[in-house]
């Protein structure tokens, strides 16, 4: 058993810094679980310096911790004296790909961290998500805070919006970010149609971190679909996602076209739920981060139930639990697809 010291990246917005280091916990204790291991964490002041301490035994330890949301340094505790460990992180890009969108509404990219980090940890498989074996689905993706963490740490992903502005804005964003930073690419852009049926528009992006590796085929994938997120049957693959992760909505913007949802986001996962489960693997899940105001969690935790999938995170007493300000009590579920 050895003892580690996170030190918890320091966040710009209030409310989730005061939150991020109970959040942290919660998500170590998660991601660790899953790998067979039952750590003992706990924070701890040193030196008037705030860091979480975990007590853990195991090889996925060091790199698990090393891919956290929130982690900002990390080190092993040898008597009074703190080691450093170099950081095994998964991030294959620039971090200004995650950093440099800012817009009104925009996800904490922190919290949209934790929640992939959370739900690929729960899959059968959860070794995919520190070798980056995974295929990741944001079905209301908006501008892609999720599509640039998946592609951050070298996954494929695949996005799906509605809104048409949204997936202009992103495909601009994407485009000139790759330009930017003179990375050898190819993106298409076009119609997507099954059977002759206009179904919206779409964009593939392959992408390399280095010219080497887009010769050789080391790449990864971002594909974004404006299109109906309750009707996917011939857009994406069934059986091809390992995660699907996603901010569940407040309002219609990701409704079907010509259909008011009005605002009550559990009619609109509950018609949505069998096409995105259609796409999900056996052993894959899904994670939603959701506001307790507009979606209780118990309604919640039924409908995916009543959808085949197994909850696997404590919905009754949920450590991820948080107040985003007077309108959001955030929170996150996550669940399992057996069969």
């Amino acid at each position: 058993m050895s003892e580690y010291l996170v030190l918890v990246a320091p966040s710009s917005n209030r409310v989730y810094a005061d939150a991020a280091p109970r959040l942290a916990a919660a998500e170590i204790e998660t991601v660790l679980a899953a790998f067979g291991s039952t750590p003992d964490v706990a924070p701890i002041d040193l030196a008037g310096v705030d860091y979480l301490t975990i007590s853990a035994s195991g090889d996925e330890v060091v790199p698990a911790l090393s891919n956290l949301s929130a982690t900002f340094a990390l080190f092993e505790r040898e008597g009074e004296l703190l080691r450093p460990i170099p950081l095994q992180r998964r991030q294959f890009y620039p971090s200004d790909l995650v950093t440099i969108q800012k817009y009104q509404g925009k996800t904490n990219e922190q919290w949209t961290r934790l929640l992939l980090n959370v739900t690929a940890a729960a899959t059968k498989r959860p070794s995919k998500w520190l070798d980056g074996g995974l295929d990741v689905m944001d079905p209301m993706c908006g501008r892609g805070t999720t599509l640039n963490i998946a592609l951050l740490a070298g996954y494929s992903v695949t996005g799906v919006d509605v809104d048409r502005k949204d997936y202009d804005t992103y495909a601009a964003f994407l485009k000139t970010w790759v330009q930017a930073h003179r990375l050898k690419h190819t993106m298409d852009r076009g119609a997507s149609t099954t059977g002759g049926r206009a179904r919206g528009r779409e964009f593939t992006l392959e992408v390399a971190p280095t010219k080497d590796a887009f010769k050789t085929g080391d790449t990864q994938t971002v594909r974004y679909l404006s299109t109906d997120t309750t009707d996917l049957g011939g857009l994406v693959r069934a059986a091809s996602i390992d995660v699907i992760v996603t901010d569940t909505p407040y309002g219609v913007q990701h409704g079907s076209h010509g259909d008011r949802l009005s605002r009550r986001p559990l009619e609109l996962l509950d018609r949505a739920m069998p096409a995105w489960i259609r796409t999900l693997r056996t052993g894959g899940t899904v994670g939603l981060s959701y506001n307790r105001h507009v979606a209780p969690a118990e309604n919640l935790a039924l409908m995916l139930e009543q959808h085949g999938l197994i909850v696997v995170t404590d919905w009754r007493d949920s450590p991820f639990r948080h107040r985003v300000d007077a309108s959001i009590d955030r929170d996150l579920i996550v669940a399992r697809k057996e069969s």
